[in-house]
């Protein structure tokens, strides 16, 4: 079967089944061979380099859609199946968008559009994905281990809640404004051993700041849409420059994660369990089989003084 992904995280599924597409979102960057991949998608925001604030106003700027759909190449790849998804309208190309470009390909491709909402929708998703690609088998197999390790992470949260009760937290998934991150992140607090009640029960959503410093988090968790970790390292700077920034439980007690949104947290792919895993490193790390992350993905930040890092748990 032909498959064409147009979302990174239906991307990263597909290699873990053992389908390669035939094309790509320019998003698309794990596994490193997705970089190889025919791309079908482009935006008119530039991201490179600019800072979360910069991004945040190109976007209010656009006048029509943000990312554009190479139809021609898309129908010089023959796609039997496109992969999509209906989520959130600023991620990827809009599925009436992707629905509309399949009607006029010939022969018609069937649309895949994911919508995943919450944590257990974004795994069952996997085996959504393999019914559609006849690979049932791999994707039973790769549920199965995934629900093992979901598994584990709960047993040891409950005895780490049950030991030092669940710290008030909040994730991120930008700084400029703050927007706390919503859909599948309030559960994987909540499975993490962490109290959810800062995060939205519905999709992510702006923040007023004096409401974040209420809420006065014991855990800070910076994880900005489409950043690696050293570009959330200096998104944490947005939030230290704010007033009462240092007063914050997190930022006293040197609990501020600035962690690689690219990879972790924003993209609903199997992928999710690294973040709980990383999420209860992050407000557990007593409890934790590892500390918080690698180097390469989460850095704890002295948020008190901008640009100050510390790598590592």
């Amino acid at each position: 079967m032909r498959v064409a992904s147009l979302l990174p995280s239906a991307t990263e599924t597909l290699f873990a089944l053992g389908v390669e597409p035939v094309g790509v979102s320019h998003s698309d960057d794990h596994p490193p061979a997705a970089r190889d991949l025919p791309t079908l998608t482009s935006t008119v925001v530039d991201h490179a380099d600019r800072s979360a604030a910069d991004i945040d106003e190109q976007m209010r700027e656009v006048d029509g859609a943000v990312y554009d759909l190479d139809e021609d190449r898309l129908a010089a790849l023959d796609p039997d199946l496109l992969v999509t998804q209906a989520t959130c309208d600023i991620c990827a190309v809009d599925a009436s968008e992707v629905r509309a470009a399949a009607a006029r390909l010939d022969p018609v491709p069937d649309v895949l559009a994911l919508d995943p909402h919450s944590f257990g929708d974004a795994l069952d998703d996997v085996e959504r994905i393999g019914a559609a690609v006849g690979a049932e088998a791999a994707a039973s197999d790769l549920r199965a281990d995934l629900r093992e390790r979901v598994d584990a992470v709960r047993e040891r949260a409950e005895r780490a809640v049950a030991d030092a009760g669940r710290p008030r937290v909040a994730v991120l998934d930008w700084t400029e404004p703050p927007i706390r991150a919503g859909h599948w992140v309030r559960d994987m607090v909540e499975l993490a051993g962490g109290d959810p009640a800062f995060q939205p029960d519905g999709p992510s959503e702006p923040v007023a700041w004096e409401d974040l410093r209420a809420h006065d988090p014991e855990a800070l968790v910076v994880a900005p849409c489409g950043f690696d970790r050293d570009r959330a390292v200096d998104a944490v700077d947005d939030l230290a420059a704010r007033p009462g920034s240092d007063e914050i439980a997190a930022v006293a007690e040197g609990r501020v994660y600035a962690v690689d949104g690219n990879g972790l947290f924003n993209r609903p792919s199997h992928r999710l369990v690294d973040s709980l895993e990383a999420l209860f490193a992050c407000l557990h790390p007593d409890h934790a089989a590892t500390e918080p992350g690698d180097r390469e993905r989460i850095a704890r930040v002295d948020a008190a003084t901008p640009s100050v890092r510390a790598d590592g748990g």
